[in-house]
């Protein structure tokens, strides 16, 4: 009579089994979750990106200039002080590899991002030469999540 109050060995069993199965289920989950995370902060980061380009671009035509900003690292250049620095009041750290991060060579004007470990480049065009994609910031055809970071 003293341990008619402790769980049985087989209570036990059926609580554990009861929680692997939980555990089965929600584990997947949240590794979507996460994915989903990643590309919804690459969309927000291409928003910021875009509308930081503009807004370069307006201020340097109320100064007088008519140029897009520049690729590179210097100051008044795309990548100032880390990427999109020159647009961005906050530069974001080159981080290759890694899920929900960008990455650059340095002044290159090509960008990756990389979401469920597939990686989609991006590129800025500072000038015409010919094309009309002056100022624009791109994801390449055919590159990783290109439409679903972008639609």
């Amino acid at each position: 009579m003293k341990f008619s109050r402790a769980f049985t060995m087989i209570e036990m069993v059926f609580v554990i089994v009861v929680l692997a199965i939980l555990a089965a289920i929600a584990v997947p989950k949240l590794a979507a979750t996460r994915t989903d995370a990643d590309i919804t902060k690459g969309r927000a980061d291409i928003a910021s990106v875009r509308s930081g380009i503009v807004s370069e671009r307006q201020g340097r035509l109320i100064q007088g200039q008519s140029s897009w900003i520049a690729n590179g690292t210097g100051a008044g250049q795309m990548d100032n002080g880390g990427l999109f620095g020159g647009v961005l009041m906050y530069p974001m750290a080159n981080e290759s590899n890694k899920n929900g991060k960008w990455s650059a060579t340095a002044g290159s004007g090509t960008y990756v991002f990389r979401a469920d470990n597939i990686n989609t480049t991006f590129t800025y065009y500072p000038t015409d030469s010919g094309s009309n994609k002056a100022g624009t910031f791109t994801c390449s055809a055919g590159s990783g999540n290109c439409d679903i970071l972008t639609n």
